[in-house]
């Protein structure tokens, strides 16, 4: 689902979203990157950054920026300035997903919030919380049976 549920999030967000994903440890939350890259047209295989902090895509339809603070307290992220990414000044603008994004000390402004969780006996439950107009009109589109799928 968390696959699925990327790969339409890729090919439908806007260049300037910015996805702040939480839940657990093996919640879904690369799983779901993955989707997105392949949604925007990305080929390069989408790992997690949890040691680089940031990897880069930028070959798809938008670049996509994947971000893991999992090892970063709050007070750390202040110093990689990662504005840059979601303001589109020193990238091209594209799509920024950040991992343990609660681990941020200060939000970007009107991201997409995407909490994962467990949900027994087994699955996932994924809330999407909107923070515009837009986000809101995009997530109402959002066909429940094109992600209802199994994981890859």
């Amino acid at each position: 689902m968390t696959f699925a549920l990327g790969v339409w999030l890729g090919q439908h967000l806007n260049a300037g979203t910015v996805l702040l994903l939480q839940g657990d440890l093996g919640s879904g939350k690369t799983t779901l990157v993955k989707g997105l890259g392949k949604g925007l047209g990305i080929h390069e295989e989408i790992n997690s950054p949890t040691f680089t902090l940031v990897n880069e895509y930028p070959e798809g339809r938008l670049p996509l920026y994947h971000v893991d603070l999992y090892r970063l307290d709050a007070a750390e992220t202040d110093n990689l300035f990662l504005e840059t990414y979601w303001e589109g000044v020193e990238y091209p603008p594209g799509i920024v997903a950040i991992e343990w994004s609660e681990h941020l000390q200060h939000l970007p402004l009107k991201p997409l919030q995407v909490a994962i969780a467990h949900q027994q006996p087994i699955g996932r439950k994924v809330t999407l919380i909107p923070s515009t107009p837009a986000q809101e009109t995009l997530l109402e589109a959002l066909p429940l049976d094109a992600i209802l799928v199994d994981e890859i």
